[in-house]
């Protein structure tokens, strides 16, 4: 999430309640969690075992529960309570409009766009020219959807990541200030649901096509010509290049690639990253011509027992 304008690390630190260590006056464009987070961008670790990830990464000032000496260049604002600190700024800055009109007046509809009866598009959404946004559809605030696209009946557009903190009481849940995007020529269909990013995008490429039940978890990108058949999962942070299908009922597991025009067979879970340019079956996924012997070898087990016990 970037601000409307930039601030100091001395202006959040007293925002927050925080100590600064370093440089007050440098100067912070937005905020990220660490998985999108880029140079100007303030970011938080609360667990000693990410410390060093948080201070190396790309973002230029960290809020951080450790009073570290902060590496050349960057700027660390000591807090008590990251997470909860990080939250109350996403509420600052990002924070919750009620909706009263089903289109709110802050959105954009492009040319010859059609909203049908049903449909909640929220606010400062951008829609392109020539959509067809179909009865139930609810797009959540923010959301970019490009020109041409089509989004079939009770989809939803932008729902909150899927992204807690896990506490001896409870959970505690991770406010979502992210958008999700969706370019030219995109379909999706029917009951699909695609999770806006934490604090940065959720992609979907120009020209994919979704079936009907499939999700799409927060900050995911899925680049372009891709086609998924129905009921597939992809959890967060993942990313899918170009030309990929994934037939019905695939499971795609976070913070992996799959590679341009690979191929995965209905029911297969992907719990690492897959090589671009072949077909994978089976979970866990592995190509397809493998793990189809290994389903022939499976099978004659029982006669090689058999064998086996007459010995």
């Amino acid at each position: 999430m970037k601000f409307k304008q930039a601030l100091s690390a001395r202006d959040l630190a007293q925002i927050i309640g925080g100590e600064v260590i370093g440089d007050g006056n440098r100067l912070v464009f937005g905020i990220n969690e660490i998985h999108k987070v880029e140079t100007g961008d303030l970011s938080f670790v609360d667990h000693p075992k990410y410390y060093q990830t948080c201070l190396n990464s790309a973002a230029t000032t960290i809020l951080i529960n450790s009073k570290v000496e902060p590496p050349a260049g960057k700027t660390v604002i000591y807090s008590d309570d990251p997470f909860s600190d990080y939250k109350f700024l996403v509420r600052q800055f990002m924070p919750f409009e009620p909706q009263h009109l089903a289109i709110a007046p802050s959105a954009s509809i492009g040319k010859n766009t059609i909203i049908q009866p049903g449909a909640v598009v929220g606010p400062h959404v951008t829609i392109g020219d020539d959509c067809i946004i179909h009865p139930n559809v609810v797009i959540y605030a923010h959301c970019v959807i490009g020109n041409r696209v089509e989004i079939h009946a009770n989809t939803v557009i932008g729902a909150d990541a899927f992204y807690f903190k896990r506490l001896p009481e409870g959970y505690d849940k991770m406010l979502t200030c992210g958008r999700v995007v969706i370019e030219d020529d995109v379909e999706i269909g029917a009951c699909c649901t695609i999770d806006r990013g934490v604090t940065g995008d959720t992609v979907i490429g120009k020209g994919t096509k979704f079936d009907n039940q499939i999700h799409i978890g927060h900050d995911t990108v899925v680049k372009e010509n891709c086609l998924f058949a129905a009921q597939v999962g992809v959890a967060g942070v993942a990313t899918i290049e170009k030309n990929v299908i994934l037939w019905g009922q695939v499971g795609v597991s976070k913070d992996l690639v799959i590679g341009e025009g690979a191929i995965v067979l209905a029911q297969s879970g992907v719990p690492k990253s897959l090589a671009a340019g072949k077909t994978y079956f089976g979970s866990p996924a592995g190509e397809a011509k493998a793990k189809m012997r290994e389903l022939a070898y499976v099978k004659r087990i029982p006669d090689l027992i058999e064998r086996l016990n007459k010995v």
